[in-house]
Protein backbone atom coordinates (compact mmCIF):
# COMPACT_ATOMS: atom_id res chain seq x y z
CA UNK A 1 0.00 0.00 0.00
CA UNK A 2 1.27 3.25 -1.01
CA UNK A 3 1.84 6.51 0.85
CA UNK A 4 -1.00 9.11 0.33
CA UNK A 5 -0.12 12.36 -1.32
CA UNK A 6 0.20 15.32 1.23
CA UNK A 7 -1.35 18.27 0.08
CA UNK A 8 -1.41 21.75 1.69
CA UNK A 9 -3.90 23.64 -0.11
CA UNK A 10 -4.68 27.16 -0.52
CA UNK A 11 -7.12 27.99 2.08
CA UNK A 12 -9.48 30.90 2.12
CA UNK A 13 -11.86 31.47 4.66
CA UNK A 14 -15.60 32.13 3.73
CA UNK A 15 -17.45 32.94 7.14
CA UNK A 16 -16.74 35.40 9.74
CA UNK A 17 -18.89 34.77 12.29
CA UNK A 18 -17.85 31.43 14.11
CA UNK A 19 -19.67 28.52 14.91
CA UNK A 20 -20.35 26.10 17.74
CA UNK A 21 -20.08 23.52 15.93
CA UNK A 22 -20.23 24.00 11.73
CA UNK A 23 -21.67 20.75 9.63
CA UNK A 24 -24.10 19.52 6.81
CA UNK A 25 -22.68 22.03 3.94
CA UNK A 26 -24.74 21.84 0.90
CA UNK A 27 -24.42 23.27 -2.46
CA UNK A 28 -27.30 24.52 -3.81
CA UNK A 29 -26.15 24.50 -7.49
CA UNK A 30 -29.65 26.60 -8.69
CA UNK A 31 -28.88 29.54 -6.39
CA UNK A 32 -25.37 29.55 -6.03
CA UNK A 33 -25.91 29.41 -2.10
CA UNK A 34 -24.34 27.36 0.79
CA UNK A 35 -26.57 25.93 3.02
CA UNK A 36 -25.13 24.44 6.47
CA UNK A 37 -25.68 24.08 10.24
CA UNK A 38 -24.40 24.97 13.30
CA UNK A 39 -25.23 22.36 15.21
CA UNK A 40 -25.79 23.69 18.83
CA UNK A 41 -26.68 27.56 18.11
CA UNK A 42 -29.08 25.72 17.22
CA UNK A 43 -29.38 27.33 13.44
CA UNK A 44 -29.59 26.59 9.72
CA UNK A 45 -27.51 29.11 7.63
CA UNK A 46 -27.63 30.14 4.18
CA UNK A 47 -24.74 31.84 2.18
CA UNK A 48 -25.62 33.55 -0.62
CA UNK A 49 -23.41 33.99 -4.09
CA UNK A 50 -22.90 37.94 -2.83
CA UNK A 51 -21.66 36.65 1.08
CA UNK A 52 -25.13 37.64 2.63
CA UNK A 53 -25.83 34.97 5.27
CA UNK A 54 -29.26 34.47 6.70
CA UNK A 55 -29.39 32.58 9.83
CA UNK A 56 -32.60 30.74 10.73
CA UNK A 57 -33.26 30.01 14.48
CA UNK A 58 -34.08 26.35 14.62
CA UNK A 59 -36.07 25.02 17.90
CA UNK A 60 -33.69 22.31 18.73
CA UNK A 61 -30.24 21.12 18.15
CA UNK A 62 -29.85 20.36 14.02
CA UNK A 63 -27.56 17.60 13.06
CA UNK A 64 -28.24 17.99 9.40
CA UNK A 65 -29.92 19.00 6.29
CA UNK A 66 -30.51 18.63 2.49
CA UNK A 67 -32.30 20.55 -0.02
CA UNK A 68 -36.09 19.65 -1.12
CA UNK A 69 -37.83 19.74 -5.17
CA UNK A 70 -39.98 22.77 -3.83
CA UNK A 71 -36.93 25.24 -2.48
CA UNK A 72 -37.52 24.24 1.22
CA UNK A 73 -35.09 22.30 3.45
CA UNK A 74 -35.10 18.92 4.68
CA UNK A 75 -33.27 19.30 8.41
CA UNK A 76 -32.61 16.55 11.11
CA UNK A 77 -33.32 18.37 14.39
CA UNK A 78 -33.19 16.94 18.16
CA UNK A 79 -36.97 16.35 18.22
CA UNK A 80 -37.26 14.34 14.74
CA UNK A 81 -36.56 15.36 11.11
CA UNK A 82 -38.86 18.83 9.67
CA UNK A 83 -39.04 21.00 6.45
CA UNK A 84 -38.14 24.80 6.68
CA UNK A 85 -39.36 26.80 4.81
CA UNK A 86 -37.01 29.87 4.08
CA UNK A 87 -39.55 32.57 2.96
CA UNK A 88 -42.24 32.34 5.48
CA UNK A 89 -39.58 30.50 8.00
CA UNK A 90 -41.91 28.13 8.88
CA UNK A 91 -40.76 24.82 10.85
CA UNK A 92 -43.10 21.70 9.84
CA UNK A 93 -42.58 18.42 11.46
CA UNK A 94 -42.32 15.51 9.62
CA UNK A 95 -41.57 12.48 11.56
CA UNK A 96 -39.28 11.34 14.94
CA UNK A 97 -37.40 8.59 13.48
CA UNK A 98 -35.29 8.29 17.03
CA UNK A 99 -38.16 8.52 19.77
CA UNK A 100 -37.57 9.41 23.22
CA UNK A 101 -36.35 6.64 24.66
CA UNK A 102 -32.75 7.08 23.41
CA UNK A 103 -30.50 9.27 24.80
CA UNK A 104 -29.25 10.98 21.49
CA UNK A 105 -30.58 12.95 18.67
CA UNK A 106 -30.14 13.03 14.80
CA UNK A 107 -26.30 13.67 13.13
CA UNK A 108 -25.29 13.89 9.90
CA UNK A 109 -27.77 13.35 6.99
CA UNK A 110 -28.16 13.51 3.70
CA UNK A 111 -30.50 13.73 0.32
CA UNK A 112 -29.83 10.23 -1.52
CA UNK A 113 -30.45 9.47 -5.11
CA UNK A 114 -33.95 7.54 -4.32
CA UNK A 115 -35.23 11.16 -3.08
CA UNK A 116 -35.37 10.16 0.44
CA UNK A 117 -33.30 11.87 3.58
CA UNK A 118 -31.01 9.54 5.06
CA UNK A 119 -30.36 10.36 8.32
CA UNK A 120 -28.71 8.58 11.24
CA UNK A 121 -28.26 9.29 15.48
CA UNK A 122 -25.65 9.52 17.53
CA UNK A 123 -25.45 8.12 21.16
CA UNK A 124 -24.94 10.57 23.68
CA UNK A 125 -25.05 8.22 26.71
CA UNK A 126 -22.15 8.56 28.46
CA UNK A 127 -20.60 6.90 27.99
CA UNK A 128 -21.78 6.34 24.54
CA UNK A 129 -23.22 2.63 23.54
CA UNK A 130 -24.39 1.33 20.18
CA UNK A 131 -27.77 2.06 20.25
CA UNK A 132 -27.48 4.62 17.62
CA UNK A 133 -29.11 3.61 13.67
CA UNK A 134 -29.47 4.98 9.87
CA UNK A 135 -33.04 5.55 8.84
CA UNK A 136 -34.55 6.39 5.03
CA UNK A 137 -36.89 8.91 5.61
CA UNK A 138 -39.89 9.38 2.79
CA UNK A 139 -41.58 13.12 1.99
CA UNK A 140 -44.70 11.60 3.40
CA UNK A 141 -43.00 10.81 7.11
CA UNK A 142 -42.91 7.18 6.51
CA UNK A 143 -39.55 5.94 8.19
CA UNK A 144 -37.29 2.76 7.66
CA UNK A 145 -34.65 1.43 10.05
CA UNK A 146 -31.80 0.49 7.63
CA UNK A 147 -28.82 -0.46 9.96
CA UNK A 148 -28.33 -0.39 13.88
CA UNK A 149 -25.92 -1.24 16.62
CA UNK A 150 -24.12 2.59 15.49
CA UNK A 151 -22.52 5.10 17.93
CA UNK A 152 -22.26 7.85 15.84
CA UNK A 153 -23.91 7.67 11.94
CA UNK A 154 -21.73 9.74 9.93
CA UNK A 155 -20.19 10.06 6.60
CA UNK A 156 -22.84 9.48 4.11
CA UNK A 157 -21.88 9.83 0.35
CA UNK A 158 -23.09 7.99 -3.23
CA UNK A 159 -20.99 6.57 -5.98
CA UNK A 160 -21.48 8.79 -9.18
CA UNK A 161 -23.52 5.55 -10.41
CA UNK A 162 -26.11 5.56 -6.96
CA UNK A 163 -24.55 2.17 -6.63
CA UNK A 164 -22.72 2.39 -3.87
CA UNK A 165 -23.57 3.66 -0.72
CA UNK A 166 -20.79 4.80 1.91
CA UNK A 167 -21.45 5.32 5.37
CA UNK A 168 -19.25 5.68 8.41
CA UNK A 169 -19.22 5.27 12.78
CA UNK A 170 -16.99 8.13 13.58
CA UNK A 171 -16.84 6.76 17.30
CA UNK A 172 -16.53 3.05 16.34
CA UNK A 173 -13.55 4.71 13.30
CA UNK A 174 -14.61 2.67 10.62
CA UNK A 175 -15.67 3.25 7.05
CA UNK A 176 -18.58 0.78 5.27
CA UNK A 177 -19.98 0.66 2.04
CA UNK A 178 -23.12 -0.87 0.66
CA UNK A 179 -24.40 -1.88 -2.48
CA UNK A 180 -27.26 0.58 -3.35
CA UNK A 181 -30.09 0.23 -5.49
CA UNK A 182 -30.89 4.34 -6.53
CA UNK A 183 -34.88 3.38 -7.85
CA UNK A 184 -36.19 1.59 -4.75
CA UNK A 185 -33.81 2.80 -1.98
CA UNK A 186 -32.44 -0.64 -0.78
CA UNK A 187 -29.42 -1.70 0.54
CA UNK A 188 -27.19 -4.87 0.35
CA UNK A 189 -25.09 -6.25 2.99
CA UNK A 190 -22.35 -3.53 4.15
CA UNK A 191 -18.92 -4.50 3.80
CA UNK A 192 -15.96 -2.66 5.89
CA UNK A 193 -13.74 -0.90 4.05
CA UNK A 194 -11.51 0.26 6.50
CA UNK A 195 -10.62 1.55 10.26
CA UNK A 196 -8.58 4.94 10.96
CA UNK A 197 -6.39 5.85 13.28
CA UNK A 198 -6.72 9.12 15.72
CA UNK A 199 -3.70 10.18 13.90
CA UNK A 200 -5.39 9.40 10.33
CA UNK A 201 -8.62 11.34 11.42
CA UNK A 202 -11.64 9.86 12.92
CA UNK A 203 -14.34 10.22 9.78
CA UNK A 204 -16.75 12.19 10.08
CA UNK A 205 -18.85 13.94 7.33
CA UNK A 206 -18.15 13.20 3.65
CA UNK A 207 -18.66 13.18 0.21
CA UNK A 208 -17.82 11.43 -3.22
CA UNK A 209 -16.26 13.25 -6.14
CA UNK A 210 -17.36 12.46 -10.23
CA UNK A 211 -14.25 9.55 -10.28
CA UNK A 212 -15.78 7.89 -7.25
CA UNK A 213 -13.23 8.62 -4.75
CA UNK A 214 -14.93 9.31 -1.11
CA UNK A 215 -13.90 12.76 0.45
CA UNK A 216 -13.81 12.26 4.74
CA UNK A 217 -13.24 14.74 7.38
CA UNK A 218 -10.73 13.72 9.61
CA UNK A 219 -12.03 15.69 12.84
CA UNK A 220 -9.80 14.40 15.19
CA UNK A 221 -7.00 14.88 12.71
CA UNK A 222 -6.94 19.09 10.87
CA UNK A 223 -7.17 17.15 8.01
CA UNK A 224 -9.62 15.53 4.97
CA UNK A 225 -8.66 12.17 3.15
CA UNK A 226 -9.42 11.23 -0.26
CA UNK A 227 -9.92 7.66 -0.51
CA UNK A 228 -10.61 5.23 -3.75
CA UNK A 229 -13.08 2.97 -4.06
CA UNK A 230 -10.89 -0.14 -2.06
CA UNK A 231 -10.48 2.14 1.06
CA UNK A 232 -7.26 3.10 0.63
CA UNK A 233 -6.26 7.00 1.42
CA UNK A 234 -4.52 8.13 -2.14
CA UNK A 235 -4.59 11.93 -0.99
CA UNK A 236 -4.57 13.75 2.53
CA UNK A 237 -5.36 17.76 3.05
CA UNK A 238 -3.87 19.03 5.86
CA UNK A 239 -6.43 21.65 6.47
CA UNK A 240 -6.12 25.28 9.25
CA UNK A 241 -8.90 23.85 11.26
CA UNK A 242 -7.87 21.34 13.73
CA UNK A 243 -11.29 19.79 13.48
CA UNK A 244 -13.39 19.14 10.42
CA UNK A 245 -16.47 18.31 10.38
CA UNK A 246 -17.38 17.88 6.64
CA UNK A 247 -16.66 18.85 3.03
CA UNK A 248 -18.92 19.37 0.07
CA UNK A 249 -18.32 20.29 -3.33
CA UNK A 250 -19.63 23.75 -5.22
CA UNK A 251 -19.01 26.46 -7.01
CA UNK A 252 -19.84 27.03 -10.52
CA UNK A 253 -17.58 23.82 -11.64
CA UNK A 254 -18.38 22.03 -8.66
CA UNK A 255 -14.40 22.27 -8.42
CA UNK A 256 -14.52 24.32 -4.92
CA UNK A 257 -14.32 22.24 -1.64
CA UNK A 258 -16.14 23.80 1.45
CA UNK A 259 -15.21 22.23 4.43
CA UNK A 260 -17.01 23.03 8.06
CA UNK A 261 -15.52 22.85 11.15
CA UNK A 262 -16.13 22.53 14.72
CA UNK A 263 -14.89 24.68 18.09
CA UNK A 264 -12.03 22.78 20.28
CA UNK A 265 -9.04 23.59 22.45
CA UNK A 266 -7.56 20.27 21.54
CA UNK A 267 -4.46 22.07 20.48
CA UNK A 268 -4.21 24.50 23.75
CA UNK A 269 -5.66 27.25 22.43
CA UNK A 270 -9.85 27.58 21.49
CA UNK A 271 -10.78 27.62 17.97
CA UNK A 272 -13.66 28.49 16.75
CA UNK A 273 -15.81 26.70 14.34
CA UNK A 274 -16.16 28.11 10.65
CA UNK A 275 -16.19 27.57 7.13
CA UNK A 276 -13.30 27.04 4.45
CA UNK A 277 -12.86 26.90 0.90
CA UNK A 278 -10.57 25.65 -1.10
CA UNK A 279 -9.99 24.67 -5.07
CA UNK A 280 -9.28 21.05 -6.14
CA UNK A 281 -8.05 18.60 -8.94
CA UNK A 282 -11.58 16.57 -8.71
CA UNK A 283 -15.10 17.68 -9.49
CA UNK A 284 -18.25 17.21 -7.04
CA UNK A 285 -21.57 16.00 -8.54
CA UNK A 286 -25.15 17.80 -7.64
CA UNK A 287 -26.74 17.35 -4.54
CA UNK A 288 -30.10 15.17 -5.03
CA UNK A 289 -33.37 16.56 -3.76
CA UNK A 290 -35.70 15.25 -1.38
CA UNK A 291 -39.19 14.77 -2.34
Amino acid sequence: MTAPRIIHPQVRSVIEQPLTVGESPVWDDDTGTLWFVDILAPAVVRLSASGKIDRFDMPAAVGSLGLCRDRRIVAGLQTGVHVVDPVSRDIEFLCDPVGREMIGRLNDGKVGPDGHFWVGSISEAKPQIEEAALYRVGADGSTRTVATGLTSSNGLAWSPDGRQMYHSDSRQCFLQAFDFDPEKGSLGEGRRLRGFTEEEGRPDGATTDRDGFYWSAGVSAGRLNRISREGEIVETYILPVPAPTMPCFGGPDLRTLFVTSLSTDRNGRFEAGTVIAFEVDAEGLPPFRFG
